[in-house]
């Protein structure tokens, strides 16, 4: 990340609130880290919104954001020069060619409903309509904004700016480790320990097994050197099953220790859920589950968890409810025409 500072970096919005002390900058380079990860903090629990955040984690996202440049998409918002507020945009291509422009931010809760929000909202509406206008033209243009079912002020302010619900999405949790059933996978395909040589392989399968959801951008997936510095990185957790030299699905399962202790679970994620097109249909992903969990409880978990779209193609919200997960938390995703 540029470390260096902007300067004449003040921004006028003309439909900001007229608020005492109220102004808006562009992003500052590191020094902005502390006071982004103080907003997120200040935020997660009016919004129920249950996430660990540190500096460091900040840091090693914005080592690697893919189109988007924090020095002109990022906006600021200051009480009396102390953050209260800021949004960033970012854009996508997915595999159809179509074109989808992001906007999300977070806002200190005793200072919503003030304007503050639709103001910094409509900034970034402008600021990613400037970005599309460089884009070719002719590819189907979408803005993009998504929240929690608990985020109550955010999705009246999506809704009231004309965006519609596209798509859903659960958080899953399966509230105990008990009754894992015994499930064989087909013969000749087998778990095996992973191991670093393994690494690139397995990522590529991943990325080739995830093309047929919706929504997908290639681009947008982890590389493995994202995997590398990721805290919670762990392989001996993950359940990869091999047909000869070909990955055919796999688990890669985590525990978010911070989580854990931040909230007062032992909760184990069995995430990244995949099977490559000729192995589906053979029962392979709920064999990987079932042992996933026992992976996790052999590690003291006591539940698991994952996401899962709710439309997703290959019935992948049905596969969990019968391995005996259920919705706890719904996220939206919001779209609407981004006409230039």
């Amino acid at each position: 990340m540029e470390k260096s500072v902007l300067q004449n970096d003040r921004i006028t919005l003309a439909d900001a609130p007229h608020i005492p002390g109220l102004s808006f900058r562009s992003f500052r380079g590191e020094s902005d880290y502390p006071k982004m990860v103080a907003v997120i903090k200040g935020s997660k629990d009016a919004d129920q919104i249950e996430r660990v955040d540190e500096v460091e984690d900040v840091a090693r996202n914005y080592k690697h954001l893919i189109n988007s440049n924090p020095y002109k998409d990022m906006l600021f918002a200051e009480i009396d020069r102390e953050v209260i507020c800021y949004q960033r945009v970012l854009w996508r291509e997915e595999l159809d060619g179509t074109r989808i422009y992001q906007l999300f931010g977070f806002l200190l809760p005793e200072w919503r409903r003030k304007g503050i929000g639709r103001a910094m909202f409509h900034w970034a509406e402008r600021r990613l309509v400037e970005i599309a206008a460089t884009h070719p033209k002719g590819q189907p243009k979408e803005l993009e904004s998504e929240c929690a079912d608990t985020e109550i002020g955010r999705e009246a302010l999506i809704k009231s700016e004309g965006y519609r619900a596209v798509r859903h999405s659960y958080i899953m949790v399966r509230p105990d480790l008990e009754n894992i059933p015994d499930l064989a996978l087909p013969e000749g395909v087998e778990i095996r320990p992973v191991l670093p040589e393994h690494y690139q392989k397995i990522n590529d399968a991943s990325k080739e097994a995830f093309q047929d959801d919706w929504g997908f951008c290639p681009d947008f997936e982890d590389t493995v050197e994202q995997w590398l510095e990721d805290p919670n990185f762990d392989p001996t957790l993950w359940r990869v099953a091999w047909e000869g030299d070909e990955v055919a699905g796999m688990v890669l399962n985590y525990i978010d220790t911070r989580a854990n202790e931040a909230y007062g679970y032992k909760r184990g994620w069995t995430e990244n859920i995949c099977v490559r097109r000729p192995w589906r249909k053979k029962g392979i992903a709920r064999a990987l589950i079932a042992d996933s969990l026992r992976a996790i409880k052999e590690r003291g978990m006591l539940q698991a968890a994952l996401g899962v779209d709710t439309e997703n193609v290959s019935g992948a919200l049905r596969l969990y409810e019968g391995m005996g997960y259920q919705p706890i938390k719904r996220f939206s995703i919001y779209r609407k025409p981004l006409v230039i």
